[in-house]
């Protein structure tokens, strides 16, 4: 098993994203967390559609955003997502870098725990999901 699964995507910043002052508004990082964190998923074989077709879901309980420069509008970022399975418990933690012309902009992380969607309990992970790590990582 690897330490990390690490992913990339790129994405151009549109004009609703930036406020007055044509930076990034700083509410818009969470978002790109999270298309970091879908394309991850996607990418290695599990959609997050399929993690609640089959009656789990995974909440935010925990998040942080480090800012270390910004985007403006019409700039191409890197969000580099990964995560370590290693550390996979009742919660899931992922990593990001956030990247604008070759220059880190942001780091952060978000933690996620796992849910049965019908009661709304938190649970372990379910097998599927710690099957997908081992054939994956």
């Amino acid at each position: 098993m690897n330490n990390q699964i690490v992913h990339s995507i790129f994405i151009r910043i549109p004009y609703a994203d930036v406020d007055k002052m044509g930076i990034v508004y700083n509410g818009n990082y969470l978002r790109y967390f999270e298309q970091g964190r879908t394309e991850l998923m996607r990418n290695f074989g599990l959609p997050y559609s399929e993690v609640e077709s089959r009656g789990y879901i995974l909440p935010l309980v925990e998040a942080h955003i480090n800012w270390k420069g910004s985007a403006r509008y019409d700039d191409l970022i890197e969000i580099q997502t990964s995560f370590d399975p290693r550390s996979v418990n009742s919660k899931i933690r992922f990593d990001y870098h956030l990247f604008s012309n070759e220059r880190e902009i942001a780091t952060g992380f978000t933690v996620h725990t796992f849910v049965r969607a019908d009661k709304f309990v938190p649970v372990r992970p379910p097998k599927f999901f710690l099957e997908w790590i081992k054939e994956n990582c």
